[in-house]
């Protein structure tokens, strides 16, 4: 037997925080939200996969580990792989290295932001 932990309470109990008197006056722990990832949930199992880890160092080796875009140094999670052609549109180039840049979080920001389509291989298509 101990006494009940409720501050200024001689009541006691077998086991157990509380009393019954108290028990319900203690705030419940609030459960935590799961946290929901934002980034590309139907493409969540392709992310993970190893194909894609590898592909993706490529790209950073390729690279340097500087954004293509203001060439900065990028490291770890600031690394971003960005497809230039979105997966959504088409799934064939997901692993082609060619479709892939690597840019900091603020440049991915501003590249999947852009509005308007913009010709992805222009020298090539204009012969």
């Amino acid at each position: 037997m101990k006494y009940c932990d409720f501050n200024g309470c001689d009541s006691k109990i077998e086991r157990g925080r509380y009393c019954s008197d108290h028990m319900r006056d203690m705030p419940k722990k609030k459960k935590k939200k799961d946290k929901v990832s934002i980034y590309h949930h139907e493409n969540k199992s392709f992310y993970n996969s190893k194909l894609w880890k590898a592909t993706r160092s490529y790209v950073y080796d390729r690279e340097r580990g500087c954004c293509q875009r203001c060439k900065s140094f990028v490291f770890g999670r600031n690394a971003h792989v960005h497809h230039v052609i979105p997966i959504k549109k088409d799934i064939t180039l997901r692993l082609e290295v060619n479709n892939l840049m690597l840019l900091c979080p603020v440049c991915h920001i501003e590249e999947e932001n852009k509005i308007g389509t913009q010709k992805i291989f222009p020298s090539y298509f204009n012969s």
